[in-house]
């Protein structure tokens, strides 16, 4: 029996396991990335399990989501994570160089390799064949390290692309009738695999806002076979040395298959507040709109902002909307400078900003109040944009353009009618990426080599071991799609602590319940209840540290995001899951009380725990672990459990060996 593209690669990478669906195997890791709010956790973990050097192939620190430096402690942590990057060996991007995800797609992603990040974006390369997962912070650090990756192998779901895309239909509106299909759940414990004719009419820019975007269905990674497209796109790139051509064998077997007539797609548009929620385009026309944004690591690339410069030239933006396009890399801004389409931009009222994650998670042109805002982001969590009552709508770049021209939701193809001299701009790749590397800095170039941390930078919070009892007051009961950005805020208020735990620890939970973190330490901790998709959204381990730090000891969810349950047991949380008619019984204020000695069930392999509520009914809670995943939980997380294996000289002599 042949083999995917997606097992090719875990079989070349595979140093524990077998391949078989379900079962914890683990891989080596070529190459890793993290970005400013998640990098100085893990730098730091990395100091604390004693590291020396980096040993992956590549390994890269960016600095793209709080770029703007409006305090100190922001740039304090940009000059630690520089330092990092210089003292172990890391290439380093300064802040306004771009998003993570699309420089490292200019710069070294690569056609079979393997990637972890710490940012739930990682897959974008999937796109050029590259198997990018995201992950919490500690997993990135150890596999840093250069011990393996542990997951649990997914299934491997065959998506075959037929057909080709009409005029004024994307391939965001391709990943939007995915997630119109399968919802923001219908991804998770899985691999989507584009096959099919339709790959080849699509460039690797096309794939990658694709790739990025299977985040928000949950799954694992996305990824594409490679051809004459990414053959042609690294050659633009000046990168033709980093080719591979793979693919799936032609006799593969897939866990499931979905086809997608790419000649069928419309332009399609997301409405709030969840990225599954998605209409025709022509079903909300008319619909004012006061803020239009075109950029983020889904669409922020130079071949995403072209179709929105040709569709505004000679023309204006209305005069009730305001447009802003903030590039996903400083490359972009330089070659359309280059070319003269920023100053054609501007021209027509738009707003450039600086190439950064910024609006994507609430930090900057946040919408006003009762207001429209379309975005060509990949979320639209509610209060993402960073006010609590935002209105926020995803769209491709030209349903974004066509807004923001007409002042209202419009289907391009109408407005296409209407005007009379307006047509599909199309997708054109530039022939040359020419933009400099000024402001990126490989590690022979490194101008630090010794940590540098300024005063808000505080030490990595440990948790205790797991004792034989578990109880506490039910501090928080919670709906279904719970996001991280629910469970620790990312705007500029709270992001500015990532690095110090305790202050940051005060903003857990406080979209949901303000007087939440000062309840947990009246209470001296306790547990969370919380419905379907627990955990959703950034891969940031900071939801779970942070809960931790307050004293909270096991989430009953009746189901978890992939990550944020990973990053649970890393920081030593019970991740127990629980069926619907508990969950409706469980109330706020309620005692849960695991009736089990549970240091003994965790590390004898038990599977159910009997929960007793107030002493008056019990339910059954079931914890779906590895025996790895018990041995962290047991001993208080990945960090006290890697330096516990390291001082035993457990699997060789590296600290980070697991």
């Amino acid at each position: 029996m042949g083999q995917t593209l997606t097992e090719k690669i875990l079989d070349d990478h595979l140093v524990e396991g077998e391949l078989e669906t379900g079962e914890e195997i683990g891989i080596e890791i070529d190459q890793v990335l993290t970005q400013d709010t998640t990098g100085t956790m893990v730098w730091l973990q990395f100091e604390a399990m004693g590291l020396d050097e980096v040993q992956t192939e590549i390994a890269a620190q960016y600095c793209d989501h709080q770029t703007y430096q409006f305090d100190f402690k922001n740039t304090d942590d940009h000059r630690f994570l520089r330092s990092a990057a210089g003292t172990y060996g890391a290439h380093f991007s300064r802040p306004g160089n771009g998003i993570c995800h699309n420089v490292h797609k200019e710069n070294f992603a690569a056609p079979g390799k393997t990637m972890l990040g710490s940012d739930s974006h990682t897959p974008t390369p999937g796109g050029l064949g590259e198997l990018a997962i995201g992950a919490g912070g500690i997993d990135v650090t150890v596999a840093m390290g250069g011990a393996p990756y542990y997951i649990e192998m997914p299934e491997v779901v065959n998506v075959r692309l037929e057909g080709e895309l009409p005029a004024w239909a994307t391939a965001k509106d391709v990943i939007l009738e995915m997630l119109r299909r399968l919802t923001v759940k219908g991804g998770v414990g899985k691999v989507l695999e584009y096959t099919g004719p339709g790959v080849e009419t699509l460039s690797v820019p096309e794939r990658t806002t694709i790739t990025n975007m299977g985040t928000e269905l949950g799954a694992t990674s996305s990824i594409f076979p490679t051809d004459e497209a990414t053959k042609d796109y690294l050659a633009r790139q000046d990168r033709e040395e980093d080719y591979v051509e793979i693919g799936p064998d032609e006799d593969a077997e897939y866990d499931d298959e979905i086809v997608v007539d790419l000649s069928d797609i419309e332009p399609l548009i997301a409405e709030p507040s969840m990225p599954d929620n998605i209409v025709p385009v022509r079903e909300v026309e008319g619909v004012d709109v006061s803020q239009v944004m075109i950029g983020s690591c889904t669409n922020g690339a130079y071949s995403d902002i072209l179709p929105a410069a040709k569709m505004l030239e000679g023309r204006e933006v209305d005069m009730k909307t305001e447009m802003i396009v903030a590039p996903g890399s400083k490359q972009a801004s330089e070659m359309l400078a280059r070319d003269g389409w920023v100053a054609e931009m501007m021209a027509a009222g738009v707003n450039f900003s600086e190439a950064t994650c910024g609006a994507c998670i609430g930090i900057g042109h946040v919408p006003a109040s009762d207001s429209v805002s379309l975005r060509t982001f990949n979320r639209n969590f509610e209060g993402r944009s960073g006010i609590d009552d935002d209105s926020v709508y995803l769209c491709s770049p030209e349903v974004a353009t066509a807004a923001a021209i007409k002042g209202e939701i419009v289907d391009p193809r109408d407005l296409a009618d209407e005007l009379g001299d307006l047509e599909d701009p199309g997708f054109e790749l530039p022939d040359k990426y020419d933009g400099s590397k000024t402001d990126l800095i490989a590690p022979d170039e490194a101008v630090d080599d010794e940590l540098v941390k300024g005063p808000n930078i505080k030490d990595v919070p440990l948790k205790d071991e797991l004792d034989a009892e578990l109880s506490g007051e039910n501090l928080l009961k919670m709906g279904d799609n719970i996001t991280t950005d629910h469970i620790t805020p990312a705007n500029a208020d709270a992001l500015m602590y990532r690095s110090n735990i305790p202050e940051y620890s005060k903003f857990t939970l406080t979209r949901i319940d303000e007087t939440f973190p000062e309840r947990a330490e009246a209470a001296d901790g306790g547990v969370l209840v919380a419905g379907e998709n627990y955990g959703q959204g950034s891969s940031r381990e900071h939801a779970a540290m942070c809960p931790m730090y307050l004293g909270i000891d096991a989430v009953f969810a009746q189901s978890f995001a992939r990550i944020h349950k990973a990053n649970l047991f890393n920081f030593g949380i019970a991740p127990f899951r629980i069926d619907a008619e508990d969950y409706e019984q469980i109330e706020q204020g309620d005692e849960l009380s695991v009736v089990d000695d549970i240091r003994d069930g965790v590390e004898s392999g038990q599977e159910e725990f009997t929960v007793s509520v107030n002493d008056d009914w019990e339910f059954t809670a079931k914890l779906d672990a590895s025996q790895r995943e018990r041995d962290m939980l047991a001993v208080g997380g990945k960090l006290p459990w890697t330096k516990q294996r390291a001082g035993d000289g457990a699997s060789g002599a590296s600290p980070a060996d697991d």
